[in-house]
């Protein structure tokens, strides 16, 4: 099994389609499987260190491929783990929030957690 994932994995795309299918099926077991909602469930803890500021994992995502622009990281034998990662992360968000905003009608993309808006 893991010998055929490491053959589909071969190049950055097939890596990047496979890793964002694999996240965007955890945040959807978490959303719709266990029925979590972020903004109700983590605000307490991760609003917290954030100060209010909803940290999408796109937002992530889009740090990690902003590494890239500096030669160090793009001259790093990590440079393809990187973009798959960073790229994995902010294609997941964006289809996360498009169905959430299909199958529900809010897409859910707060910037601040609704308590943090005193």
């Amino acid at each position: 099994m893991l010998e055929r994932i490491y053959q589909f994995c071969s190049t950055r795309r097939r890596a990047t389609i496979l890793l964002t299918l694999a996240i965007e099926s955890v945040t959807l077991f978490f959303r719709f499987g266990l029925g979590l909602k972020s903004t109700e469930h983590t605000a307490s803890t991760v609003g917290r260190l954030t100060m209010g500021i909803r940290f999408h994992h796109g937002y992530a995502g889009l740090i990690l491929l902003l590494l890239l622009f500096l030669h160090r990281f793009r001259q790093s034998r990590a440079a393809d783990t990187i973009f798959v990662v960073g790229m994995s992360m902010f294609i997941s968000d964006v289809i996360h929030h498009s169905l959430l905003y299909i199958l529900t009608g809010s897409a859910d993309f707060d910037l601040i957690y609704p308590d943090s808006q005193s």
